[in-house]
């Protein structure tokens, strides 16, 4: 496992070269975390969990990184988990089971409340936990032939650490379906499920314009809506409610974001959020 101090060092230097399943990049304020096992079609395992948790606490600290990218080397996104990893499940206790499952429920939060605009680029198979990498990300485009499966019950286990995500995203009526039938489903499909919100031809190139105007934005004002939507996720309209938005409203007003924005705008020139 790569500690702390090396991942800085590589990833100040624009490239990881030490993680074992990993790529890493930071580039013009977008960073990239790669899936780099195409060997086993990006299946994960203890390691590449721990790596790429490892890898979003530097970017979401990485003041240089605006706007951070998941995608994967090879045919597919991901398989899942890794079939060595499982065969080692099988054989923990429940205590040891429980901490490799908080790993990987560690992983799906931080990628939820990562602190940046996330953008899913997904190819081929993206099976059982790769629906929670794509359903924790803020944007994700999939290409034509990229298929969907949420399989955990045929093999006598449940999508739990994964399901908050997908749930959100895919609806209840859609995840009783797609989570009992273990049924495959494709690019059509899950853009109809809100699993993706684009497909393309080439993903790289649909992503390029996103992108762009996502490092436009106030850095600021991008954290602060992604706050905002986690803190409005139960759909209750209450005082407490009213109270938490207005403040919000009031607070980036009179910040030094609000502030540039708004004058900027006046000025009728480009804010320069890098100067704040």
């Amino acid at each position: 496992m790569t500690d702390k101090t090396t991942l800085d060092t590589h990833l100040n230097n624009k490239l990881d070269t030490d993680f074992q399943y990993l790529s890493c990049a930071l580039n013009s304020g977008v960073g990239e975390m790669v899936l780099n096992r195409a060997d086993k079609h990006n299946a994960f395992d203890e390691v590449m969990i721990r790596e790429m948790i490892a890898a979003l606490n530097h970017f979401a600290s990485n003041d240089d990184c605006q706007v951070l990218v998941l995608k994967a080397n090879g045919k597919n996104f991901s398989a899942g988990a890794d079939l060595n990893w499982m065969r080692k499940q099988a054989k923990m206790d429940f205590e040891q089971n429980l901490a490799d499952a908080n790993e990987l429920a560690t992983l799906m939060h931080t990628l939820d409340k990562f602190p940046k605009p996330t953008i899913a680029l997904v190819q081929g198979a993206a099976f059982g936990g790769a629906l929670g990498l794509i359903c924790a990300s803020d944007i994700a485009i999939a290409n034509e032939r990229a298929s969907f499966c949420l399989s955990e019950v045929k093999l006598g286990l449940i999508p739990a650490v994964i399901s908050p995500y997908v749930v959100r995203a895919m609806g209840q009526r859609a995840s009783r379906r797609y989570m009992l039938t273990a049924e495959r489903f494709n690019a059509d499909t899950a853009l109809k499920l809100n699993v993706i919100h684009e497909i393309a031809d080439d993903i790289d190139v649909a992503a390029a314009p996103i992108i762009t105007a996502l490092l436009s934005n106030s850095p600021q004002g991008m954290a602060w809506v992604k706050t905002l939507l986690s803190r409005l996720e139960d759909g209750v309209i209450d005082d407490d409610t009213l109270h938490y938005t207005s403040e919000r409203i009031a607070r980036i007003r009179v910040s030094n974001e609000g502030q540039e924005g708004l004058n900027a705008f006046f000025d009728k020139r480009s804010p320069d959020w890098k100067a704040i």
